[in-house]
């Protein structure tokens, strides 16, 4: 992509360049670490699914016994395919076995090593073939079907009824929406469980659950037959459970996650070494699903001022890139984010707006940008609302943005209903195709108020990034480097969840994705 705004390649490399030796610091730390949900991710793969007679899901309910017994800093999969092969049980049934109390993980005969090893290694490879499938599924729709045009109409339902979010999920469609974003109920990013079946009580929002997931799929794809269009699903990856749902909706055909590496731990305070072992292992089953990620740089500009920091979120944006690369998850997947946050009374806030998204696009030419709306300055003038969310899709159209989550002009007011979301999708829609091609005829003054803005704003992700190499990644996350919130590696919620790696550590799917993905074989020991 030839740059409009003259971005210095030397700067966008020195960037790249901090950011890869941030990533890869971070990443020697986490490889030698593992987590519960990690291990509970390892189970619900191989099958395990339910809950127990108390309600407690049974992956935490084996993840707890090996835990109680001192196993799993070598990972479940060796103890727990090993009673396997003792009792003759499959994974579910030996998993509700240890919930009703009728096995003793820690009396059972142990398997040889290697006969637990192959037996493991043919429980992943069955596992991960049920997400080629679902990946192989989604292709075939989107062969028979229209995928839509970026930037793609994304939309959020959340009544807290995954009933009601079917329904609603439905008109959005038939309206014109791409992608559906079922918000999770206030507060789930914090439960370091995952809920059970389908939920109809959530507030704020529904709980991400795999039955849900299942539900809003099957509802999409019986829509989206009807209309002749891939209607892709979007829910959260992220918080205490963040692969076990990255897994679940591997299992359940998701199209789109928010997995962020950073985002749980500047704004839900989760501790940053759990954070950042559980976004590697999410995004490495993701990259496998064809999952598209959206990360959440936009979230930075709630908190801080949206001209001051712009440089933080393109800064996280390389950080993300990189962190993502190191687990397979291609480019073509990374929904960086960003967002329309500057106060819309300042001089020459669209410059700036367009000088910001422009950049991103030219320094991450094959991703497919996530675009988020004005909300932070929204207004109950819902006229002048509706105005701001007009230029902020004008500038997704014209720097070429690969997903616009669309803004409401009451979501100042309450929480929009049906009809604000028609009119939502009514603005992106004539914007989109009355300046479809705006930006194949702009240029900018070489020395104007956009190249300068842009070039100004990469200085100073530049410096940054580089800053945060002197100083160390933790280090810069206790000093507030990002969204002015300070966050410590000792610190934060889930700390008591983080396990250091045995030297025999055993995680088959993290071998057979890591194969698939073309990756190198795992750092720290995977056999005896």
């Amino acid at each position: 992509m030839k740059s409009k705004l003259n971005l210095s390649p030397e700067m966008v490399n020195r960037a790249r360049t901090a950011a890869a030796a941030i990533a890869d610091a971070v990443t020697d730390f986490i490889s030698k670490r593992t987590t519960v949900s990690v291990e509970r991710t390892v189970l619900r793969l191989f099958g395990v699914d339910g809950v127990d007679a108390d309600g407690v899901p049974l992956p935490n309910v084996v993840v707890d016994a090996i835990s109680a017994a001192g196993h799993l800093a070598g990972g479940v999969s060796r103890p727990f395919v090993s009673a396997m092969m003792a009792t003759g049980l499959e994974a579910q049934e030996l998993a509700e076995a240890i919930a009703d109390g009728s096995i003793d993980l820690t009396t059972l005969p142990k398997a040889s090593e290697a006969q637990v090893q192959h037996r493991a290694r043919a429980l992943a490879n069955s596992g991960v073939q049920r997400i080629a499938l679902n990946r192989a599924k989604r292709d075939d729709y989107l062969s028979r079907l229209d995928g839509g045009q970026a930037p793609l109409v994304y939309v959020i339902v959340a009544t807290g009824n995954i009933y009601e979010d079917v329904v609603q999920a439905r008109a959005a469609a038939r309206q014109g929406a791409d992608i559906i974003a079922v918000i999770r109920s206030t507060g789930q990013s914090l439960l370091d469980y995952v809920p059970y079946g389908a939920t109809t009580e959530g507030f704020g929002g529904t709980y991400a659950t795999e039955e849900n997931f299942r539900i809003m799929r099957e509802g999409l794809d019986e829509v989206g037959e009807e209309l002749g269009r891939y209607i892709r699903l979007c829910n959260y990856c992220s918080g205490l459970c963040m692969p076990e749902i990255a897994a679940m909706g591997a299992l359940e055909r998701l199209d789109v996650m928010l997995n962020d590496a950073l985002y749980g731990i500047l704004f839900r305070d989760i501790n940053p070494q759990r954070t950042l072992v559980d976004q590697a292992f999410s995004r490495m089953i993701n990259a496998y699903a064809g999952v598209i990620i959206n990360t959440g740089e936009d979230n930075y500009l709630t908190t801080a001022d949206a001209v001051e920091a712009a440089h933080t979120v393109l800064a996280s944006q390389f950080i993300n890139e990189q962190f993502a690369l190191r687990v397979g998850l291609p480019e073509e997947q990374m929904g960086l984010g960003h967002a329309f946050e500057m106060n819309p009374m300042i001089e020459d806030g669209f410059l700036m707006e367009l000088a910001q998204a422009q950049m991103a696009r030219e320094i991450f030419p094959r991703a497919p940008l996530k675009y988020m709306p004005p909300t932070k300055h929204m207004t109950g003038n819902i006229f002048r609302g509706h105005v701001q969310d007009a230029l902020f899709n004008m500038v997704g159209v014209m720097t070429g943005q690969g997903i616009q989550l669309l803004g409401m002009m009451t979501e100042q007011i309450h929480t929009p209903l049906i009809q604000d979301r028609h009119l939502s999708i009514e603005n992106a829609k004539y914007v989109f195709n009355n300046a479809r091609h705006l930006s194949d005829e702009i240029e900018f003054v070489p020395d104007g108020r956009i190249v300068q803005r842009a070039q100004a704003v990469l200085a100073e992700a530049v410096e940054l990034l580089e800053h945060i190499v002197e100083t160390g990644f933790f280090d810069a996350l206790a000093a507030g480097v990002f969204a002015d919130v300070k966050r410590f590696i000792d610190g934060g919620k889930g700390l008591s969840g983080v396990f250091l790696r045995s030297d025999d550590y055993f995680n088959p799917f993290e071998i057979a994705l890591r194969q698939e993905l073309g990756l190198g074989p795992v750092r720290v020991g995977v056999t005896k």
